[in-house]
């Protein structure tokens, strides 16, 4: 092939083959990655008819009305086909600006926003004290870590159940209370002790997985650090302060991230500690499952309405929170 330098340009011209159209790139990508194909395939089917359909079909209701009333169903031999009808962002208009708007989500969203910060920083604080703690020479380190772990592994409607136990009227806690002559709180009754049983039982769950990802993070430091802070005559602080906290950035910022995501999509704590009897501490995600599965009629569109500024609300939270730890990382790095 020739190539042509034009002189007053300095492009060469002639020297590159012409570009492939987009089958045969495509054809090309196939025969080189059909492997990777092939094993990627189940996965994508799986992920296509469990997450992709339902999230499709979910952002299709919220424009429409659709209820238990309206949908298509059966009963007995009988075929009913759907009639509800296409209203445009009606559904969205009237949970975020309609008339009793703050009942319905601004309540609930202040609430979710509170539960969500008080319990990812008890569980980051709790779970780096044990992490601390437990990172130390200690005599039977093995089995403490064990007993600390045990709470994680225990499934969760076993541990909301007990919780429940101990939180009724006559349960074990409000007996201590009792017998030391203090005031027994309705737990499963008022709506301040209600809140406050649902970071409790939340933070008894949570603080596991915090404690181990941090020892991990903590093991992970070099001890030469440590050395040669003790050296420059560092107190314990500066040494947390100044080695300790910035060797766990890394993973601090994974899992608080993680902490965040799973806390606010919290579902089985709320749900099986209070199911229907709670309304005032209904987080976003259990009130929508409420209005879509839990009263009659059932309301399909609003609930799904709800899961979608769930997925906004994560979704902008996720991406301004990647973008400030990438600046942060930045400006450390010069």
């Amino acid at each position: 092939m020739t190539v042509v330098i034009d002189r007053a340009t300095g492009k060469r011209r002639g020297g590159r083959a012409p570009r492939p159209g987009p089958l045969q790139r495509l054809k090309h990508a196939y025969r080189k990655y059909w492997y990777a194909y092939a094993m990627t395939a189940p996965v994508v089917v799986v992920l296509g008819v469990l997450v992709l359909y339902p999230l499709l079909r979910g952002i299709y209701l919220t424009f429409t009305d659709a209820t238990s009333l309206n949908s298509a169903r059966t009963i007995g031999v009988n075929h009913i086909d759907a009639t509800y009808e296409f209203i445009g962002l009606d559904n969205y208009a009237d949970i975020l600006w309609g008339p009793t708007a703050y009942d319905r989500f601004w309540s609930h969203f202040l609430w979710t926003i509170v539960w969500t910060a008080l319990c990812v920083l008890l569980h980051y604080v709790i779970g780096l004290g044990l992490a601390l703690l437990l990172n130390q020479k200690l005599k039977g380190r093995t089995f403490y870590r064990l007993i600390l772990v045990l709470p994680w592994a225990v499934p969760t409607f076993v541990t909301v159940f007990g919780w429940r136990f101990m939180l009724a009227d006559g349960g074990i806690i409000n007996s201590m209370l009792d017998a030391v002559h203090l005031p027994s709180p309705l737990w499963l009754e008022d709506t301040f002790w209600q809140r406050t049983a649902a970071i409790m039982v939340n933070t008894w769950c949570g603080v596991p997985f915090m404690m181990v990802s941090l020892l991990g993070g903590l093991q992970s430091i070099d001890p030469v650090l440590y050395e040669a802070a003790e050296m420059d005559g560092a107190n314990a602080w500066q040494r947390f302060r100044n080695v300790t906290l910035p060797g766990l950035q890394s993973v601090s910022s994974t899992v608080v991230l993680l902490g965040i995501i799973w806390t606010f999509n919290q579902f089985a704590i709320i749900f099986l500690l209070f199911g229907d009897t709670a309304p005032d501490a209904q987080i976003l995600v259990t009130w929508a499952y409420q209005l879509g599965f839990g009263q009659q009629p059932r309301d399909y569109a609003q609930s799904a309405a709800y899961g979608v500024l769930l997925l906004s609300i994560l979704i902008v939270f996720t991406s301004v929170y990647r973008r400030w730890l990438a600046r942060n990382e930045q400006q450390l790095a010069i």
